[in-house]
Order: structure tokens, then sequence, then C-alpha cells
């Protein structure tokens, strides 16, 4: 596809709202980028971060974590860490989940965002600090070993 993605911010540049279109047209490169992911996965030793993995790989090893942040928190980083406007932050948030839960359920039948069931942990990103969830998470995976 031919796409840099090198700056922070791409998911919310005009390109990825063109790749975002190509993806729904033709999910091959979804369905080829998560299942390398899955090989990596599989392999052990990894952390990644994927929307589609905790709904694929089904292995019991493997420790799923969904972070949840309510749009208005999401929208307020987001604003702060792009400088836009905390509105177009928030419109960019609500297109940008509309459109994952469309692709992803027309490519695996799941409903990303609401079926929470694969996770083992579901932290909230709105009542803890960054540094606090990173403690939280990495006390989980060694834990788990």
């Amino acid at each position: 596809m031919g796409y840099s993605t090198e700056r922070d911010n791409w998911w919310d540049t005009p390109e990825a709202k063109k790749f975002m279109a190509e993806r729904k047209s033709d999910p091959s490169f979804d369905k080829k980028v998560d299942k390398k992911l899955a090989e990596i996965v599989r392999k052990g030793g990894a952390v990644i971060t994927s929307y589609t993995l905790p709904w694929l790989v089904k292995e019991e090893y493997v420790i799923k974590l969904w972070l949840r942040g309510s749009p208005e928190n999401r929208a307020k980083r987001m604003a702060n860490r792009d400088d836009i406007s905390f509105a177009e932050a928030k419109r960019i948030i609500a297109l940008r989940d509309e459109e994952n839960k469309k692709i992803y359920h027309k490519l695996y039948g799941f409903r990303f965002g609401e079926d929470l069931t694969v996770f083992d942990y579901v932290l909230n990103t709105d009542r803890l600090p960054l540094d606090s969830l990173i403690e939280i998470s990495k006390l989980i995976v060694r834990r788990q070993k």
C-alpha cells in the first residue's frame, strides 16, 4: 500500500483516512497483518498492541489486556498529544471507533469495544495515571509466569 506511518498521530491524518477507505474495500491487508502478528505472539516473548489479536489468538498463555477509556478522556489525551481541539479529537475518535467496529465485525465477526469477554484484564484509563497503568500491567505479566 506504500504508506509512511512514522508520525505519532498518523492514524488521524488524511493519508490514514484514505488507508481506512482502502481497508473497507480490500480486507486482505488486515488479514495479512493479523496473521503475521499472531505468528509472533505464538512464538512467545512479545508484547503487541493490536485491536484484533485478543479475539483471534486463543492460546491460554497469552495475556490479554483491554485499556478502557471514555471517549471524553481519550479525546483530551489526543487533543493534547496532537495539538488539536477537543471537539476535533472527539470527532476523530468517534469516527475511528465506528470504522473499526464495522471493519472487524465484517472481517472476523466480533464486536470490537463491546465484547470484552476475551480479555483477562480490563484497566480503566480514566481512573489511573499512566505510571500506575504501566506498573499494574508489569505486575500482571510477572505474576502470570
